[in-house]
Formats: C-alpha cells, sequence, structure tokens
C-alpha cells in the first residue's frame, strides 16, 4: 500500500531502513548479468530453479529484468518520503569469484554486473555484517567492497581489517551526519571464524553474551568522532529467523547501547516482521523482515506471512536523535517484484505490531501509520 507521506518538520530528518536485500541466487538469475547458478544445497543445485518456483506461485517473470524491477512500488513510496539517508542490510556477496563456504547450506552471491540494482533505489549505505556476506570467503567480501565503492554506495560492519569492519560509516546530512555501524551476533548464523581481525578480512562480530565492554568497543570509535548534531544507528543482525519472541539479552543490550549514545535500532535477520519499540524516546528495531529474495513458493512458514515487506521511515530530531514519527509502508513480493499490498495484508501488519505488545498506538487511518502521539 502506498501511503501519503508529509514534508519532513525542520529539525527533523527522515531516514530509510530495510530488512534483507538477498539478490542473489535466483534473483540474480533474473538480472541483465546473471552469474554462475550452480548451488550447493541439499535439494536444488541450480539457482534457476528458485525462479520456477515462484513462477509456479505467480505467474511468469520476465528474463531479464532491468535492475529497478525488484523494488517495484516500493522505488515511488521511498522518493515521497525524501528520506536523508538510504540503509539497506546487503545480505549477499558480490562476486564472480570466491571460495564456497560449504559447511553452510544456504550461500548467495550476486554478480558485480547486477550492481545496478543497489543504485536503481539510490541506496547510500549497505551493511554488511551478517551470515551471508562471506559465502564466498574473504575474496567474495573484498569483491563486494569494491563493487560497492564502484557503486558510490558506502559499506558498514565489514572490512580488511577488524579496524575497518568496527568502524562508524559518516553519512552527512544537511544540518548533521549520520554515524552507522554494524555488526552480527553467532545467533543469527554467523561463524566465529568469520569475525575480523587485525590481519584477517572479515566482520564486526559481537558474541551473544555481549555486556559493557562489548558496547563500550561499539561505541568508543564513534565518541571519538561524534560532533554536535550526529545521529548514531547501530545495525545488528541477530536472533533467529522465526517466531516472534525476543530474547530478553538482546532487549537489555538494546538498551544499554542506547544509553550509551545509539539513537536507532536497526536490527534484522528474521524473516518476518517482529517488535517495534521506543526506549528513552529512541527507536528499536528487533526484526525488520525480509524485503528482497527469491523465497515466493518455499512454504513451511506461511502464518508468518514473509511474502510481505514493510518499509521504516522514522523521522528523527536532530538535535538528540528522538524518534518524533515513525511510519511504515507495506509491499509484497509477487514474480521477485515489490508490489503494493492489500489492505488485509496491512490489517495483518497492525496485528503483528499489536500483538507483539509494543506498546505504541497504531493508527487505523491514512494508510498504515505507527501513532506515537508526538506533535
Amino acid at each position: 500500500m502506498a501511503l501519503g507521506y508529509a514534508k519532513t518538520m525542520p529539525g527533523r530528518i527522515t531516514v530509510f531502513l530495510c530488512g534483507d536485500v538477498m539478490t542473489g541466487r535466483g534473483v540474480d538469475q533474473i538480472l541483465p548479468s546473471p552469474g554462475d547458478p550452480q548451488l550447493w544445497e541439499p535439494m536444488i543445485a541450480d539457482a534457476r530453479d528458485y525462479v520456477r518456483i515462484a513462477e509456479l506461485v505467480n505467474g511468469p517473470i520476465p528474463r531479464p529484468v532491468p535492475p529497478e524491477w525488484l523494488w517495484g512500488d516500493a522505488l515511488p513510496v521511498i522518493d515521497q518520503s525524501e528520506p536523508a539517508v538510504r540503509i539497506v542490510n546487503l545480505e549477499t556477496a558480490i562476486t564472480a569469484d570466491g571460495v564456497p563456504a560449504l559447511g553452510k547450506e544456504v550461500l548467495y552471491r550476486m554478480h558485480p554486473g547486477n550492481a545496478a540494482c543497489l543504485t536503481a533505489a539510490r541506496i547510500d549505505l549497505c551493511v554488511l555484517a551478517n551470515n551471508h556476506i562471506l559465502d564466498f570467503g574473504t575474496a567474495g567480501l573484498v569483491d563486494t567492497l569494491a563493487a560497492l565503492r564502484d557503486a558510490g554506495i558506502a559499506a558498514a560492519g565489514a572490512g580488511p581489517t577488524a579496524d575497518a569492519a568496527w568502524s562508524p560509516v559518516v553519512i552527512p546530512f544537511t544540518g548533521g551526519r549520520l554515524l552507522v555501524l554494524s555488526a552480527a551476533m553467532p545467533s543469527s548464523g554467523v561463524p566465529s571464524t568469520w569475525a575480523a581481525d587485525s590481519h584477517r578480512p572479515g566482520l564486526a562480530y559481537l558474541p551473544e553474551s555481549a555486556g559493557r565492554a562489548d558496547v563500550e568497543r561499539l561505541i568508543e570509535p564513534v565518541a571519538r568522532i561524534r560532533q554536535p548534531g550526529d545521529l548514531v544507528v547501530l545495525s545488528v543482525h541477530w536472533g533467529s529467523n522465526w517466531g516472534d519472541d525476543i530474547p530478553r539479552h538482546h532487549i537489555h543490550l538494546a538498551h544499554e547501547l542506547i544509553d550509551a549514545g545509539v539513537d536507532v535500532i536497526h536490527g534484522h535477520s528474521s524473516h518476518h516482521l517482529r517488535r517495534v519499540d521506543v526506549y528513552q524516546g529512541k527507536l528499536i528495531l528487533y526484526g525488520c523482515g525480509d524485503f528482497i529474495d527469491d523465497y515466493e513458493g518455499i512454504g513451511g512458514y506461511g502464518a508468518y506471512r514473509d511474502d510481505l515487506r514493510v518499509a521504516f521511515f522514522p523521522e528523527l530530531d536532530i538535535t538528540d536523535g528522538r524518534l518524533t514519527r515513525l511510519k511504515l509502508a507495506v509491499f509484497q513480493s509477487r514474480r521477485m517484484r515489490l508490489v503494493s499490498a492489500a489492505p488485509s495484508d496491512v490489517a495483518h501488519i497492525r496485528d503483528v505490531l499489536r500483538r507483539t505488545g509494543t506498546g505504541l498506538q497504531i493508527s487505523d487511518q491514512s494508510g498504515f501509520e505507527v501513532d506515537l502521539g508526538i506533535p
């Protein structure tokens, strides 16, 4: 459902956030430069089979599709919201090379020739600390970083060294800067061997038992460069794929991070929407759900409606990072393209938020809006 977005108020900025953007495997095969379709999965050995499965459910998919195809109806909604910064969790290596991590059942890579599918949505930054970014080893990660750099897209959460992986990325906007951190936890399926160190490329790895020392490690590089007017976003890959339960220690960690100076927690890993919270006036997204993938026709978890995809548009006060407004736009994945969701599907998302106990007032007026009662 496309929503009508009010213009951002003076002294505030809007940010676009979404969950997992998985442009490998079947998605890569419908784009203009499909890579090698070989897979190493127990049941499917050819990525083109995921395209065929999707077509059995929702009809033929043209090939090749233009780069903007994947975003579909979401593109005008994102543009209309006028976000100062656009951030996605890129859960796909961008490489035609690398050694497959054969200890994992599911591997994602997109051919570098298809990077235009990210620039088509004018993405500013891809967070990379997740459980697929090293699916094709450190060579695949190096290729990914190069492809994003060539596309003019910043990357956070992974790099050639630990210092690079943990360093905040600075995105300027009128009136201030956004400092973006990205980290991943083992509960999302990230192997500990993927952690970057002083001599090895990798990602920012946050232990499941993360406590005060880990919070300080995250915040210390931010504190060194933070200026008045800077806002801080932590994008974290954590938790299981399915289910509404949020581990108590994740809630505690999110609160500790906000107390330490983070303004927005951008959480992802679950394939469907999870709880949304506001703590000390700051936004916590525990699970944004998938946004782009090739999961159409794959059964087993239909009750979670993982075909529904949510775009988040938090409006933040640039003086203190306080959430002043939050709007969500709901889409459905059909033929590997995002289409506006039906009213009944938007109602389902409302029900999920009410059921998971956000404590927020959910407006039933004018599309889908989470109304915090803030003028």
